[in-house]
């Protein structure tokens, strides 16, 4: 898969994606964002982060699973701050505000629940 590539996927077959952080490589200065999966209503979204850059206080409609893949982001939810590594994953209910802070280079994964197959992806 090219860096440049969207994987996605509507069918009934198992379906690799064998290399995440290819998908999503961190661009100086940016935080980058590709969907790696959507099929039925799961989706897989890789966030890219360089070191610094900050996704201010947001929230989503639907819960969130974030898993970091590599480096280490900081993730503020609900008056906790959570450091997000590598094997790490945060669970965060809809409607809770919450920020991303980059502490290194960074990409995670970010897969909302329970969304309809139909729905645009959350922001």
């Amino acid at each position: 898969m090219s860096d440049k590539e969207v994987t996605m996927i509507r069918g009934d077959h198992a379906t690799l994606i064998d290399d995440l952080l290819a998908a999503a490589p961190v661009e100086a200065d940016k935080i980058g964002h590709r969907t790696v999966l959507s099929i039925g209503g799961a989706r897989v979204i890789v966030l890219s982060f360089d070191q610094g850059q900050q996704m201010k206080e947001h929230r989503s409609h639907h819960p969130l699973l974030l898993q970091a893949l590599d480096g280490h982001v900081r993730v503020a939810a609900a008056g906790q701050v959570m450091d997000l590594r590598p094997g790490g994953l945060v669970y965060l209910p809809n409607a809770l505000a919450h920020s991303i802070d980059a502490v290194a280079p960074s990409r995670i994964t970010l897969t909302p629940i329970g969304i309809e197959p139909s729905a645009p992806a959350p922001g």
